[in-house]
């Protein structure tokens, strides 16, 4: 969702006076926006010895602010600038704490403040195992800042909220993947038959 923000917003559906190369510039700072994130969940799902950090790292502004709250605050704290914010990441990355990493985003909301600054908010749901063989199912409020900055959207500012955790059984184990076979295929076709 693209939402706008001021005065020329409060009206209904796009302004006809702004040009078409204003609305393109500001659906492409949506996706920008959106894909900084995307690289950022994707990065993370993977973290670990192998993870581009420098990749990781560039997504972020040299100025940026990650944070947890709520429950969160005491888990994760507060990280005033990139490299602060990739030594917090790395010491997961180094670890090997994930031994599985799935982060799923809903609920998105974008706003595009102007060609140089937007917020974001998503509900997050994440699956993951760890090194000790404990496993979780969490939920985070998230709301992040971006700005443009050397020439490319970053994070400038990274809130995360828990919503709930809860521990579960492990995720992933070696039970068969149910698949039809020829058998049950045709024993299906004869009960339509019928």
């Amino acid at each position: 969702m693209i939402r706008e923000v001021g005065p020329a917003c409060e009206q209904e559906g796009p302004d006809p006076s702004r040009s078409i190369a204003a609305r393109l510039a500001r659906l492409e700072a949506n996706n920008a926006v959106r894909a900084v994130a995307t690289r950022y969940f994707r990065l993370c799902d993977a973290l670990g010895p192998t993870t581009q950090m420098d990749e990781l790292g560039d997504l972020f502004a040299q100025d940026a602010v990650w944070e947890g709250k709520g429950r969160y605050e005491e888990a994760f704290g507060r990280h005033e600038g990139r490299d602060a914010i990739l030594a917090m990441l790395g010491s997961y990355a180094t670890s090997g704490h994930f031994i599985l990493n799935a982060h799923y985003l809903t609920s998105e909301d974008i706003v595009i403040l102007d060609d140089r600054t937007a917020m974001a908010s998503w509900q997050m749901l994440q699956v993951s195992t760890y090194h000790d063989g404990k496993s979780d199912f969490r939920s985070a409020s998230l709301n992040l800042e971006f700005a443009v900055r050397d020439g490319s959207w970053r994070i400038t500012r990274f809130v995360t909220q828990a919503i709930f955790s809860r521990a579960v059984g492990p995720w992933n184990d070696d039970t068969a993947i149910s698949v039809p076979t020829a058998s049950t295929i045709t024993l299906e076709n004869e009960d339509t038959e019928k």
